[in-house]
């Protein structure tokens, strides 16, 4: 579970990592990362649409993710906001796998960032 301080929860939030931040697409999720002026802890959240599934299904995937996301936060840079968006594949990917797309998305998305900022 993600502490209540490190969850994006806001329409404004996710808007702004969707619209102004990186992104980096796998096979079975998309990372999103924005990098605000400010230095506040990391903050996640997740987007897991009906195109993923029955509510069964994505509420699954929600778990998983929120499971594998809330150790990594701490390898994420002070003031980050990631969004995860799970795609129709997630809903049958093992946490294995789901793990290894999130770990190379978040590599990805810090790699493109590259230590500058976007909006």
């Amino acid at each position: 579970m993600l502490p209540a301080g490190s969850r994006l929860t806001r329409r404004d939030e996710f808007a702004a990592v969707l619209r102004r931040g990186w992104r980096s697409g796998r096979s079975r999720l998309v990372v999103h990362m924005h990098c605000p002026a400010d230095g506040d802890a990391p903050r996640a959240g997740l987007v897991v649409s009906k195109a993923v599934g029955g509510s069964v299904v994505r509420h699954r995937v929600s778990r998983r993710l929120r499971h594998l996301l809330a150790p990594r936060l701490g390898e994420l840079p002070a003031g980050a906001m990631v969004v995860v968006r799970a795609l129709p594949p997630a809903a049958d990917a093992t946490s294995a796998e789901l793990g290894d797309d999130l770990d190379s998305g978040i590599r990805a998305v810090l790699r493109k960032a590259g230590g500058t900022r976007r909006g």
